[in-house]
C-alpha cells in the first residue's frame, strides 16, 4: 500500500555524510564473503545464519542496555520488526546461501546486483517520494552493466544451469527491494536505528532458531576450528550488528533506492579485499567495472546531470 503522507520525506540526493555509511556499509557487508566462505566450511548454512543473527541480536541488547534505549513493545512494533527480519534476513539469507551452494559466486554476485533494479520498482508503487525517473532507471542499468563487467564473462558461463538457484537469488534481490522499502515505517513510528536493527535481527533469530535445531542437529556436529569462530563472530558483530546499524540509519536519511545501491558497491569491496588480503590481481575489467559502477552512481544521484542541464541553457543563450 503506497505511503498517503511523509512528514520526513527522504531526500532524492544524498549528502556526503550518506556516500560515506553507503561506502562503510558496503566495505562490511564485502566483508561478509570473506567471513562465509571460511564458517560454512565446517558448519550447515542454516546453523551459520542462525548464529549470525543471534549473536548479533545479543550484542545489540548489551548497547541498548548500556546506552540506556528502551526497546520498543506493543503487538504493532513487533508484528513490523517480525516482517521486516523475514524480508530482510530470513528469507534472502537461506536463499543466497543455497543458491551459492549451486552456483559459482561470481554469478551470484551479478544476480544479487539486481537489487536496486528491484528496489527502484517497489519504491516507484509504494512510496510518494521515490518515484522512478529517468536518471535514476539510467543510473541503475549503468550500476548494473558495471558489476556484470567487473565480475566477467567468465561467470556467465553456468547462467542456463541450475535455473532454480539463479531464481533463488533474484528472489532474495526482490525481497531486499521489498525489505528496503518497508523499512522505511521505522522512522515514521518514532523507532531509532538501534532499536530497529535490535528487533530485526531479534525477530529472525526466534524465527531461524527452531528449523537450525531441528534440521542440522549441532550439537551433534564436531567442535569448529577456531578460524570457522572467528568468522561467525566477525559475520554476526560487523557484518550484521554493525551493518545494520549503518543500514537503518541510511534508509531513514536516504530511502530505500539509495539505501540498495550497496549491492553495487560489494562486489567492488570484496574484490579490493581480495587484492589487498588475499594479494589477488587487479585486471583491466575490475578497474572498468569500477568506473561504470562510479558511472552509475553518480546519476543515480542526480546532481551532474542536474548541473549539466542548468548550464545548457545560459549556453545557448551566450551563443
Amino acid at each position: 500500500m503506497p505511503e498517503s503522507h511523509n512528514p520526513a520525506a527522504i531526500r532524492q540526493t544524498m549528502t556526503g555524510s550518506d556516500w560515506g555509511l553507503l561506502a562503510t556499509l558496503s566495505l562490511v557487508w564485502g566483508g561478509s564473503f570473506l567471513f562465509n566462505g571460511v564458517a560454512v566450511r565446517e558448519l550447515p548454512f542454516l546453523t551459520v545464519v542462525t548464529l549470525r543473527v543471534g549473536i548479533a541480536a545479543l550484542a545489540l541488547h548489551v548497547i541498548l542496555r548500556i546506552m540506556r534505549v528502551a526497546l520498543p513493545r506493543g503487538r504493532r512494533v513487533w508484528g513490523s520488526f517480525i516482517a521486516m527480519g523475514i524480508l530482510n534476513n530470513v528469507i534472502p539469507f537461506s536463499l543466497i546461501v543455497w543458491g551459492q551452494s549451486h552456483i559459482a559466486s561470481g554469478l551470484a554476485s551479478i544476480l544479487n546486483a539486481t537489487t536496486p533494479l528491484f528496489t527502484v520498482i517497489v519504491a516507484h508503487y509504494f512510496t510518494t517520494d521515490e518515484r522512478l525517473t529517468g536518471h535514476r532507471l539510467m543510473g541503475v542499468v549503468v550500476g548494473f552493466v558495471g558489476v556484470a563487467v567487473m565480475v566477467g564473462a567468465a561467470a556467465l558461463a553456468g547462467l542456463n544451469a541450475n535455473v532454480l538457484s539463479q531464481i533463488a537469488i533474484l528472489g532474495a534481490a526482490l525481497s531486499y527491494g521489498f525489505s528496503g522499502v518497508y523499512g522505511r515505517r521505522f522512522k515514521s513510528m518514532g523507532i531509532a536505528p538501534l532499536a530497529t536493527a535490535t528487533g530485526q535481527v531479534t525477530a529472525s533469530s526466534v524465527i531461524l532458531l527452531p528449523f537450525a535445531l531441528y534440521i542440522d542437529r549441532p550439537w551433534t556436529l564436531p567442535m569448529p576450528s577456531l578460524a570457522a569462530i572467528l568468522s561467525i563472530l566477525g559475520l554476526a558483530l560487523v557484518s550484521t550488528a554493525f551493518a545494520y546499524l549503518l543500514f537503518f540509519r541510511l534508509l531513514a536519511r536516504a530511502g530505500a533506492t539509495n539505501a540498495g545501491l550497496v549491492t553495487f558497491l560489494i562486489p567492488v569491496s570484496a574484490i579490493l579485499f581480495g587484492v589487498v588480503l588475499l594479494g589477488e590481481t587487479l585486471e583491466p575489467r575490475h578497474i572498468a567495472g569500477m568506473a561504470l559502477i562510479g558511472a552509475g552512481l553518480l546519476l543515480m544521484d542526480g546532481r551532474v546531470l542536474s548541473a549539466f542541464s542548468a548550464k545548457r541553457p545560459a549556453a545557448h543563450g551566450s551563443g
